[in-house]
C-alpha cells in the first residue's frame, strides 16, 4: 500500500482491513494496486457509476423519456369538457421549467379551461410502498424521495434562507410556485460557524403549512434547502394549480391518481433532455432520485419493477465479467448494495474502451472544480485532472473514476472504506488520488 494512503488510514483510525483499493492504468494488463479488491463492500453513491454506464450502454446517450398529455375529447373553444391525463414514463428531468413548458404547450393547443379532473397516470412503474423515513429517519429530505413514473420537479420544494446581517434576521421563502401552501419561517439569526447548518433547522409539516424554526448563521450567506414535505399527488396539485393560474387557465376539477383510458386522445408529448445530459446532474451532484429513475428505466418490461431492473443490470454486469455485486435501487442510498473495488475497476476499464466513454467521463465531478468535488483536491496534481464519483454514508466513504497523472497517462482509481467508527474517511481516498496523479 502506498505510504501516504497507509499513513492517512492510520491517522483516521481506519484498519487496512476495512479499506479496498484498485488502481490500474487504462492501457495496462494488470493493476498497479489491488488491496482487498475482490471483497464486496458498500460503495455508497459510487454505485451510480454502475447505473450510469449500464444506461449509456443499454439505452444509448440519446435516449429520451416522454410525458404525454391526453384528453377524453379534443378541446372546443378553449374548453376541455372531460379529464386531462398526464401519463409519465419515468422522466427524471421534468423540473419546474420543463413542466411549465408542458403546460404552456397545452395552452397553445387550445386548452384554457379544464372542466374535468387532472388524472396522474403512473402506470409505467409498478412499485412497492416507499417509506421516506426508512433509510435514515429523515423523511422530509429531498434525497429520500422515492421513484415515480410521473416525477415532477423531483417531488421537492426549494426553500431559500437569506440572512440580513444589518437587521439580524433571516428571510425564508419558497422558490417553487405552490398553491395553498403556507410557509411559516421563524428562524433566528446568529453568527455561529456555518458547518452543519441544516442540522440546526427544525422542519415541520401540518397540512399545507410548512414550518421552519431553529437558527441560521449570517456567515452562511444565502442557502437553499431542498425538501419533500408532501405526498406526490399533493405536490403535483399544488404546483399545477399555481402554474395553471399563472398561465391564465381555469381548472374546475380535482387532482387524482388514475389510468389513462384506451381511447384518450394525445394533445401533447413532452420529450425529455437526452440521457447523457441527465446523467451529468445525477453524477455531478449525486442525485439519488434521478438514479432511481434511470435504474427502473433499465427494466426489460413495463410496468417496470425494482426486481426487473435488478435482473436486467445483473445480466449486463455478467457480460462485463463483474460478479458478486448486490443491487438495490441503483443510487447507492442503501445499506444493502455491495460491489468490489476490482469489479468496479474492471467495469471502468471496459467503459474506457467503449463508444460511450466520453459521455460517462463528462458526467463525473472534476477534482477541485465542480459537483461534489468542488471543495476537494483543490491543490496539488489532481486538481482539474481527475474525474471522480464520490460516495458518503454513515460508516462509508468511497471514490472512483479516472485520474490523469502528470505524465499524461490515464488511470482507473477505486477506493472504498467501510468502518462503523469512521472519522475522516475522505483523507485516505484523497491521498490515493494524489498518489496516482503524482506518478
Amino acid at each position: 500500500m502506498p505510504a501516504p494512503v497507509r499513513d492517512a488510514l492510520r491517522e483516521g483510525g481506519v484498519p487496512p482491513a476495512h479499506a479496498a483499493f484498485f488502481v490500474q492504468r487504462v492501457d495496462a494488463g494488470k493493476p498497479l494496486l489491488a488491496h482487498n479488491a475482490e471483497r464486496p463492500m458498500n460503495p455508497a453513491s459510487v454505485m451510480k457509476l454502475v447505473t450510469a454506464y449500464a444506461a449509456l450502454d443499454l439505452l444509448g446517450p440519446a435516449y429520451t423519456w416522454k410525458t404525454e398529455a391526453l384528453a377524453d375529447a379534443p378541446p372546443a373553444d378553449g374548453r376541455l369538457a372531460g379529464n386531462l391525463y398526464l401519463r409519465g414514463s419515468g422522466d427524471p428531468g421534468l423540473d419546474l421549467e420543463r413542466f411549465t413548458q408542458l403546460l404552456r404547450q397545452l395552452k397553445n393547443r387550445g386548452v384554457a379551461e379544464i372542466d374535468g379532473d387532472l388524472v396522474l397516470d403512473r402506470g409505467a412503474f409498478r412499485l412497492p410502498p416507499h417509506d421516506p423515513a426508512a433509510f435514515d429517519n429523515q423523511p422530509l429530505r429531498a434525497y429520500n424521495a422515492g421513484p415515480d413514473a410521473l416525477l415532477i420537479d423531483h417531488k421537492s420544494l426549494r426553500v431559500t434562507l437569506v440572512p440580513d446581517t444589518a437587521a439580524r434576521r433571516v428571510e425564508v421563502f419558497a422558490e417553487n410556485p405552490a398553491a395553498g401552501v403556507r410557509l411559516d419561517g421563524r428562524v433566528a439569526f446568529d453568527e455561529a460557524p456555518c458547518n452543519s447548518w441544516r442540522e440546526r433547522l427544525q422542519v415541520g409539516v401540518d397540512g399545507a403549512t410548512l414550518s421552519l424554526a431553529g437558527s441560521y448563521s449570517g456567515r452562511c450567506g444565502e442557502k437553499t434547502l431542498h425538501l419533500a414535505p408532501w405526498p406526490a399527488d399533493r405536490q403535483v396539485e399544488q404546483l399545477f394549480r399555481a402554474l395553471w393560474r399563472e398561465l391564465g387557465g381555469r381548472f374546475a376539477g380535482r387532482v387524482r391518481d388514475g389510468e389513462t383510458p384506451a381511447g384518450a386522445r394525445l394533445l401533447y408529448a413532452h420529450e425529455s433532455p437526452p440521457l447523457a445530459e441527465q446523467l451529468r446532474g445525477m453524477n455531478k451532484w449525486s442525485n439519488n432520485v434521478t438514479a432511481r429513475q434511470v435504474f427502473l428505466t433499465l427494466a426489460a418490461e413495463r410496468p417496470a419493477t425494482p426486481d426487473a431492473a435488478r435482473q436486467a443490470i445483473g445480466r449486463w454486469l455478467a457480460t462485463k465479467g463483474v460478479a458478486g455485486s448486490v443491487l438495490d435501487n441503483g443510487s447507492g442510498l442503501s445499506q444493502a448494495e455491495r460491489l468490489s473495488a476490482a469489479g468496479l475497476g474492471r467495469l471502468l476499464l471496459d467503459a474506457w474502451d467503449s463508444p460511450v466513454m466520453p459521455e460517462l467521463l463528462a458526467s463525473l465531478p472534476i477534482a477541485g472544480s465542480d459537483g461534489t468535488l468542488k471543495k476537494r483536491l483543490q491543490d496539488g496534481p489532481a486538481a482539474g485532472r481527475a474525474h471522480l464519483k464520490t460516495g458518503y454514508l454513515d460508516g462509508v466513504r468511497s471514490i472512483a473514476g479516472y485520474v490523469l497523472d502528470t505524465s499524461g497517462r490515464r488511470w482507473v482509481v477505486v477506493g472504498f472504506i467501510n468502518d462503523a467508527q469512521l472519522k475522516n474517511g475522505a483523507a485516505p481516498l484523497d491521498a490515493l488520488v494524489r498518489w496516482v496523479a503524482e506518478r
